[in-house]
């Protein structure tokens, strides 16, 4: 029996916008496997331009998005610069054993400082 999350549910900043005109923005990603990573390196795409490694890892993992029948390459590829910008954060937070570090601003002397958060699903 898992004992630990293996899914987590998002909503996009922006949303994808599907060829119907609808805005999809809530869905799941779940926990990349090894054969992820392993593959999307070897993906032609990728080794023509690593630009391209979020868009095929991130088709992987994203289980659902709104009601779309699948996630493909494409509708990552389709996606506003923030949403991509968000998915590609929640991978590392939830793929990563190690805490994420932010940069913060005190919003009473506004001095900066950094801020620790820890990975999702583990507290």
């Amino acid at each position: 029996m898992v004992t630990f999350p293996t899914e987590f549910s998002f909503t996009l900043p922006r949303g994808y916008i599907d060829s119907t005109g609808q805005v999809q923005r809530m869905g799941r990603m779940r926990l990349a496997l090894a054969l992820d990573e392993i593959e999307a390196l070897q993906d032609p795409r990728v080794q023509a331009n690593q630009a391209y490694l979020p868009v095929l890892l991130l088709s992987r993992v994203i289980a659902q998005l709104g009601d779309l029948p699948v996630v493909t390459p494409a509708v990552i590829a389709g996606l506003f610069a923030i949403d991509l910008a968000y998915l590609e954060d929640l991978y590392q937070r939830i793929n990563s054993p190690d805490p994420v570090l932010m940069g913060a601003v005190c919003p009473y002397c506004s001095g900066q400082f950094q801020l620790q958060v820890s990975p999702l699903g583990t507290m």
